[in-house]
């Protein structure tokens, strides 16, 4: 049984194995390993100098443990370049700068990065979770290299690109001039919700108009069969031929002039929204 004074330790944090090609996301969950012990202040900005002797044994401890952290979860060649560290902040910097280079490199990079963000836009076949998620993956490796982006940036950024669909959305929202206080996950479930529900409504649109079309196949046949049964009953503009035609006529126009529902008038207030929209381009 541990005694009262002795500390205890809950977890053992697993350690992620380092990859270049994924370095940013590697360094951030070597930060969150970090942090659970206590040693991010010292990867970060190295051990502080201290006069008290008792104080310096103990930043010296933490620090090698950080720096033990490091080095497993790197493998032999990666581990050769960090040998000569003597300090946890010395061997992260030394894998940081071999990764996203120096400051000159990283301004490079953070400059293409920032087009490539600035220039995405939705695929006409591509759903919304997934375009999120290349969103957040820009957004996500320009903060590995330092560059600040706020939520609100990333949250415009997605108003901005999205497809005409999403307009009657997209644009009270714009306009609400509170894109600052709108969080990404509340933008996303908005939006992903807004899909659901036209992807829903075009199908059922689909279905009526196949359901249509099956209607006037088969009243186009029946015509068909009544002028071949013979010429002297339905010739003309009798009432024969009145009631033939005139009866399947009128089922049709019945159902096809039936007042638009909640669905129908939904859609066809998106592709107002949309027409609107391509004529003023």
């Amino acid at each position: 049984m541990a005694t009262s004074g002795a500390p205890v330790t809950l977890f053992q944090p697993s350690i992620p194995v380092f990859s270049r090609a994924e370095y940013g996301r590697w360094s951030l969950r070597m930060k969150t390993v970090f942090k659970s012990q206590e040693l991010w202040d010292l990867v970060e900005k190295g051990v502080a100098e201290s006069k008290d002797e008792a104080q310096e044994r103990e930043n010296r401890k933490r620090d090698s443990k950080a720096l033990c952290l490091i080095q497993q979860a790197v493998d032999g060649p990666i581990l050769d370049r960090i040998s000569e560290a003597k300090s946890a902040h010395e061997a992260w910097e030394t894998l940081r700068k071999q990764c996203q280079g120096t400051t000159k490199v990283r301004a490079v990079r953070i400059q293409a990065l920032l087009q490539d963000f600035e220039t995405l836009q939705i695929e006409d076949a591509e759903g919304m979770q997934d375009y999120l998620t290349r969103v957040i993956s820009a957004a996500n490796q320009l903060r590995a290299l330092g560059h600040k982006l706020a939520e609100s940036e990333v949250v415009s950024k997605v108003l901005r690109s999205l497809a005409p669909k999403f307009d009657i959305v997209a644009v009270p929202i714009e306009e609400s001039k509170e894109i600052s206080k709108l969080s990404l996950d509340d933008l996303s479930g908005t939006l992903m919700a807004h899909e659901v529900r036209v992807n829903r409504m075009q199908a059922k649109s689909g279905e009526k108009a196949l359901m249509v079309k099956g209607d006037s196949s088969s009243a186009s046949s029946s015509r068909g069969g009544f002028r071949g049964r013979g010429r002297d009953t339905f010739r003309g503009r009798g009432r024969s031929r009145g009631r033939g035609r005139g009866s399947s006529s009128r089922a049709y126009t019945s159902e096809d002039q039936k007042v638009p529902n909640s669905e129908q008038r939904y859609i066809e207030a998106i592709y107002s929204v949309t027409t609107v929209k391509n004529m003023a381009m």
